[in-house]
């Protein structure tokens, strides 16, 4: 037997080549502070933008609370930018992390309190953003640099100006408007990680243009498959095609470029440079600004671990359950992720109104090579050793255009926004070769036609268009009893989603001399072979190739915020949502004509949906908040396809379920926050969510295949409770270097339980076919919602300077093992471990001659942990996808000019 995947590959497989918000703080007189309260200090300004945002004038006793806490009226946490610089990250997703009762999976999606991306929305300037992610409506928040946003909030308690698809929170991601001051800075970064740069990693040649993200046109779709799918003829030899013709179509493939995988001793390091700069102009009684940044990175990252399938449960000699994996792979992929971004935003203010169009562009690509080795006692044989090499090039593309007005007239405020947005994901060329170990030859084959041996291209593409806008009301009573605050509105949204998928298998009608199945992919796949050997390719896709998606919300809103009594605020309101959401699968070739595989959905509902939030400022630097509401959570497109999709991150097959209906939350939570000194607070809260017909995964084992789908649960329920405190201390007592500086402590922590209710009785949808079963052989009872930590916990702790940038601060994040994914076919559920993670950002200011620098040193990751997912039954563990990490360093210059 040859070596294993760690010490060989075989020549078959791998050529030796190295290769190189605006804030609503309205004016708000505040009652007299007790004799003993210290002034309160300035708030700094932060700048968000939400719908329905305009001033309120409440009169309010708490004035040692922060004005966006107070004049939110809801539960909400706020990343300014400057916290945003204290964690050092790249983008939002991983700032956000540090926010109390928030996880981040997958280092793209946030979960909010337990719940899975479905539940929480995410919103650019109280705009809706399309996603360029295949498998979900929500958008990736990685896509999002931190460099072109002014602030993030985070609303966990729900009011009706936010659209009702609210299950865990909102997250209003706030770009730069009119900047107070000119500006101007250069940033650069270079950084390493320990178990990818300068180490061995794998790559394909691709187009001369790949470090940029962009394809030269290396990866065309060929004229012989477009004209395939246009006119609905699968490849195939009989009427539609000669076997001639097939054989031209195969050989206008691209071949060596796209579907040769080599070895690169000496991995390049990561890099990235920015700018961002801004100005103000008076032009008469009005003040016109425009701000703009742009930026690229490079980051390289190879995952090198196990990936394991077990068939089932085994009785082993002692009478224990046991899993073995009876499919068995190391593997070795390398990532070169590639991110240019750019904004461009202009705004005017004048007398109390504001305008601001903003233009946001990012092009997120990943090029990915990844080999494996190892067994598949399920689909080819026992102990045959198998080589498989993949290649793969995603590229993600957002451009979102707003233009938002904020008007007050006295008592009277407008409100409107608009947004166009497209957002694109194109896959060219996923190539995927497999080959077995031959004791005839001693060396790898691929025959294309024999288990374990074969070869196969897809072509994916996604657009999605959004089109979006609102307009909100609002007034100020006077002279009543009591401060009454009037708003309203109306919302319209529009996502219309266009989503394809073709898959190719090549494939001969004669077999091959040992000789050629011997040869590495691109000699196999070459021209002569295609014409001497009739190998042609075949269309594979058979279900739904094309599926159309959209969904039209339209939405009306009423509010009253009064104060009855001093310190006690109420905010109460109403929202009525219609939403119709249609999902059409295309069967472009007829394979399946009246199979359940191309019913279509259509979910047209409409909801009232209450709100209320109750705060009671019983101190100057304390409250109380009591809220309770009614939200629902929509099937994602891609879960109501039934498009077969094989996800590449987490290497498994997924399909939707066309049968799939709203789900219904009813939220309740209670607050208290006290702000006992400047920047200094603590709060403690709990929560509870009732969910009806949650959509959950479920999963089985088919062909070998790890597969997932969805269905609706009867009911879930979820509940915890979450604290967080932040506190500096003075170092003046120490003199010298530290008569400016405090440290501070800044700590949260969130535990969350939910459980899938699934009993006797009760019904479930199945997937693709409908029928209606009992719940039970679906799902579970008392498991929990897939995704959900019991336990997520951050610290963070440091030294800042108050007279100058000089900051250093050490990050704890620990979020306890969560379900990743449903256990196929009565399986255990597989885990997913995120541990802990320590991290240490040092950040300081330098002065050189005239011009003003800030250097910054960051560690990731300094625990060395591991990305880990698995099952266990007993004693025994299946490492489902378990790879290094690595930790990382990056060192970084700005200048300001």
């Amino acid at each position: 037997m040859p070596k294993p995947l760690h010490i060989l590959l075989s020549s078959t497989m791998l050529a030796g080549v190295a290769l190189p918000a605006w804030a609503q703080t309205a004016d708000q007189p505040a009652a007299p502070a007790p004799p003993a309260a210290e002034a309160p200090p300035e708030d700094e300004e932060i700048e968000i933008s939400v719908p329905g945002g305009g001033g309120s004038e409440i009169v309010v006793i708490g004035q040692r609370i922060p004005n966006t806490v107070r004049i939110s009226r809801e539960v909400v946490s706020i990343l300014t930018q400057a916290d945003i610089a204290r964690t050092g990250e790249g983008d939002i997703a991983g700032a956000l992390k540090r926010v109390t009762g928030l996880s981040v999976v997958g280092g793209r999606y946030v979960y909010v309190r337990g719940l899975g991306e479905r539940y929480s929305l995410a919103l650019l300037n109280g705009l809706p953003i399309p996603s360029p992610d295949p498998l979900r409506r929500v958008v990736p928040l990685d896509l999002f640099p931190t460099s072109v946003l002014a602030s993030s909030v985070v609303q966990k308690s729900y009011s009706v100006n936010y659209p009702g698809e609210f299950g865990g929170g909102v997250i209003n991601l706030t770009t730069r408007a009119v900047p107070k001051e000119p500006f101007f800075i250069v940033n650069g970064s270079i950084g390493a990680n320990t178990a990818t740069t300068g180490q061995l990693g794998y790559v394909y040649s691709g187009g001369r243009y790949d470090w940029t993200g962009f394809d030269d046109g290396t990866r065309s779709l060929p004229a012989g498959l477009a004209a395939s799918q246009n006119n609905a003829t699968p490849l195939a030899v009989g009427a539609n095609y000669t076997l001639g013709q097939l054989q031209d179509i195969t050989a206008s493939l691209n071949n060596a470029q796209t579907n040769l995988v080599f070895r690169n001793d000496n991995i390049p390091v990561n890099f990235a440079a920015s700018m961002e700069g801004g100005r103000a102009f008076e032009v008469g009684d009005a003040r016109i600004g425009f701000n703009f940044a742009a930026g690229f990175s490079q980051n390289w990252q190879t995952k090198a671990g196990k990936q394991q399938l077990s068939g089932g449960e085994r009785i082993g000699p002692d009478g224990q359950q046991f899993l073995a994996p009876d499919i068995d792979f190391d593997f070795a992929a390398t990532e070169i992720h590639s991110l240019l971004n750019g904004l461009v935003g202009i705004g005017a203010e004048f007398a109390d109104h504001r305008i601001r169009f903003t233009s946001l562009y990012v092009n997120d690509t990943i090029k990915e090579a990844r080999i494996q080795a190892g067994t598949d006692d399920i689909n080819v044989g026992v102990d045959r050793l198998l080589q498989r090499n993949n290649t793969a090039h995603f590229r993600r593309q957002l451009i979102d255009t707003q233009l938002v007005g904020e008007f007050k007239f006295g008592d009277f405020t407008l409100d409107v926004r608009g947004t166009y947005a497209n957002s694109k994901r194109l896959s060219p060329y996923e190539r995927n070769n497999n080959y077995a170990f031959s004791e005839e030859v001693n060396d790898f084959i691929n025959d294309l036609r024999s288990p374990g041996q074969r070869s196969d291209v897809a072509f994916s593409r996604l657009n999605e268009n959004v089109l979006g806008g609102g307009i909100d009301l609002g007034y100020r009573i006077r002279g009543g009893p009591f401060p009454i605050r009037l708003t309203g509105g109306y919302a319209y949204s529009n996502a219309d989603r266009e989503s394809s998928r073709f898959e190719y298998r090549f494939q001969t009608n004669q077999a091959l001399p040992l000789s050629v199945a011997q040869q590495r992919p691109d000699f196999l796949l070459s021209d002569f072979n295609v014409f001497t050997y009739g190998i042609i390719l075949n269309t594979t896709s058979t279900v739904a190739p094309i599926y159309l998606a959209e969904l039209t919300t339209h939405a009306g809103y009423g509010q009253i915020e009064l104060e009855p009594t001093d310190g006690v605020q109420v905010v109460a309101g109403v929202r009525y949502e219609n939403g119709r959401q249609i999902v059409t699968p295309v069967d472009v070739f007829n394979s399946n004509p009246g199979s359940a595989f191309n019913t279509p959905t259509n979910i047209n509902r409409g909801y009232w949906l209450p709100a209320a939030t109750v705060t009671w400022n019983f101190a100057a630097d304390m409250q109380l908040r009591f809220a309770a509401s009614k939200t629902i959570a929509r099937p994602q497109f891609r879960e109501l396809a039934p498009q077969p999709y094989f996800d590449t991150e987490s290497d498994r097959l997924s399909f939707g379920n066309q049968f799939l209906v709203n789900s219904e939350l009813i939220n309740a939570e209670a607050r208290y926050e006290w702000y006992f000194g400047r920047d200094e607070r603590i709060a403690v809260g709990a929560f509870y969510k009732d969910l009806k017909n949650p959509i959950d995964a479920i999963a089985f084992v088919q062909g070998g295949t790890f597969q997932n789908t969805y269905a609706n649960a009867p009911k879930a329920r979820l509940f915890g409770a979450e604290v967080e405190a932040q506190k500096y201390f003075s170092l003046d007592q120490w003199g010298g270097l530290f008569e400016t500086r405090r440290f501070f402590i800044s700590a949260n922590y969130t535990y969350t339980d939910s459980r899938i209710s699934s009993r006797p009785g009760d019904t479930a949808r199945f997937p693709l076919s409908g029928e209606v079963v009992p719940a039970t052989d679906i799902f579970r009872d008392g498991l929990p919602l897939t995704g959900q930590s019991d336990h997520i916990a951050n610290v963070q702790l440091g030294i800042q300077d108050e007279g100058s940038l000089s900051e250093q601060t050490i990050l704890f994040n620990y979020a306890s093992n969560r379900v990743a994914f449903r256990g196929p076919s009565g399986q255990p559920d597989i885990i997913e471990k995120p541990g802990i993670r320590l991290d240490v950002v040092l950040r300081q200011a330098i002065k050189i001659g005239g011009l003003n620098l800030e250097a910054k040193l960051e560690g990731r990751n300094l625990t060395n942990t591991r990305y880990q997912e698995f099952q266990t039954l007993n004693a025994s563990r299946i490492d489902t996808n378990t790879y290094v990490l690595g930790r990382t360093f990056q060192a970084g210059l700005s200048a300001r000019f």
